[in-house]
C-alpha cells in the first residue's frame, strides 16, 4: 500500500491506483459498472458474484472484468405497415385465388388461415341447369373480404374487357384484375394486348391490377397506361418453380411508383418471403395453398412468409462479403 493509503492494482490490462480496503464490487461501481451484470477473475481465478461485495481489493491484484456486449439498436415496436392499391387499404400482403381446392368449405378455411383480405375471383356463366348450386358467395362473404374480378383465360384483349365490363355490372367491382394471356402452353402474358386492354379500361373508369411479364419497359409502360398495379410474374403460372429472375422484379420495384406484387409461380413459404425481401408490396397465388397437401397449413404457412419477408426488407439487408467478419467484437479480449 502506498502512503497516501492506495493500492496499485491492474484492471483488464491497465494499471490503476485506487483506495485501500475497496471491495471488488465498490471498485465495479467506481468505475460506473453494475456488479450484478460482471464476471470478474482475480488473479487468474473466478471471484464468485455472490462475492464480490467482500472480497477486498489487495495491492498488486490483477482483474479481468467482463460482461456480454452485442450490437445493433434496441427493440422497437413494429408500427402500422398497411399498403394501398386505387384508395383502398390493406393490411394483408397476401392476396389467395379460390380456384383448384377440393370445395368452397376449404377454400375458405385457407382463406381464413392466410389472413387475406382480397381473393380473385373468375367471371364465369351462372350454372342455368341447377340455379340452387353453392356459390363462392355463400361461403366468402364479399362484404367482409374484397373481391377481385380476374380475367383468367382470356386470350385476347376484346374477352377480357367484356369480362369485366359483366363483373362490374354483377357487383359494381372496378377494382380488378386484368390478364390477358399469350397461348394456352405457358399461360404467359401477351404483353400488346395486355397494354391495349389497359388502356381501354382505364378510359372506362376501371382500376385495372396488372399481370405481365417480369420486364420493368413493359411495367413502365403498364403503369403510364393507367394500371393502378403492376403484377409481375415469378414464373409461369401454377408451375411452383419460385421467383426466377429477382434482379427485373426489383428494377421494376425500383421503377414503380404504384404498387408491384409478384403475381404466378410461387411454390413455397420461401418463394414469398424472396418476392417480399425484393421490396414488393405484396403476392398473389393459388395453386401454391390449393395444391399443397394440407391446403390450410399451406395458407399459414404462406402468411407468416409473406409477414417475415416485408419485416426482413423493411429491416434492411446486412451487406454481403467475400469474407469473414466476427459478430463479437475483437477488442476487449482476455
Amino acid at each position: 500500500m502506498h502512503i497516501d493509503g492506495t493500492v496499485s492494482i491492474t484492471v483488464n490490462g491497465e494499471h490503476r491506483r485506487v483506495m485501500a480496503g475497496l471491495t471488488i464490487a465498490q471498485l465495479a461501481e467506481e468505475l460506473g459498472l453494475v456488479p450484478a451484470k460482471l464476471a470478474v477473475e482475480r488473479n487468474l481465478e473466478v471471484v464468485p458474484r455472490s462475492t464480490l461485495d467482500q472480497v477486498v481489493v489487495e495491492d498488486g491484484d490483477e482483474l479481468e472484468i467482463v460482461h456480454f456486449v452485442g450490437g445493433g439498436d434496441h427493440g422497437r415496436p413494429v408500427d402500422d405497415d398497411s399498403w394501398t392499391v386505387a384508395g383502398k387499404t390493406f393490411r394483408s400482403r397476401l392476396i389467395v385465388g379460390t380456384g383448384k381446392y377440393r370445395d368452397f368449405e376449404q377454400n375458405a378455411a385457407a382463406v381464413v388461415a392466410s389472413g387475406a383480405e382480397i381473393v380473385t375471383v373468375a367471371v364465369r356463366r351462372v350454372n342455368v341447369s341447377d340455379p340452387k348450386a353453392p356459390m363462392l358467395t355463400d361461403y366468402i362473404d364479399p362484404k367482409k373480404i374484397t373481391y377481385l374480378p380476374n380475367t383468367a383465360g382470356c386470350f385476347d384483349a376484346e374477352s377480357a374487357i367484356r369480362t369485366l365490363r359483366l363483373a362490374r355490372e354483377a357487383g359494381g367491382w372496378e377494382l380488378v384484375k386484368l390478364e390477358v394471356l399469350g397461348e394456352a402452353r405457358t399461360l404467359y402474358p401477351d404483353m400488346v394486348e395486355t397494354l391495349r386492354a389497359t388502356e381501354i379500361l382505364a378510359n372506362e373508369g376501371f382500376k385495372p391490377m396488372v399481370y405481365c411479364v417480369d420486364d420493368p419497359i413493359a411495367a413502365k409502360r403498364l403503369e403510364d397506361a393507367g394500371a393502378v398495379a403492376i403484377m409481375p410474374l415469378g414464373a409461369p403460372i401454377g408451375s411452383g418453380l419460385g421467383i426466377q429472375n429477382q434482379v427485373t422484379i426489383r428494377l421494376i420495384v425500383e421503377g414503380a411508383k404504384v404498387p408491384v406484387l409478384v403475381d404466378a409461380g410461387v411454390g413455397s413459404a420461401s418463394d414469398a418471403a424472396v418476392g417480399m425481401e425484393l421490396g414488393c408490396d405484396g403476392i398473389l397465388m393459388n395453386t401454391a395453398i390449393a395444391e399443397a397437401k394440407d391446403p390450410i397449413l399451406m395458407a399459414a404457412a404462406m402468411k407468416a412468409a409473406v409477414e417475415a419477408g416485408r419485416l426482413s426488407y423493411r429491416a434492411g439487408r446486412m451487406a454481403k462479403r467475400r469474407y469473414a467478419d466476427p459478430s463479437s467484437p475483437l477488442a476487449g479480449l482476455i
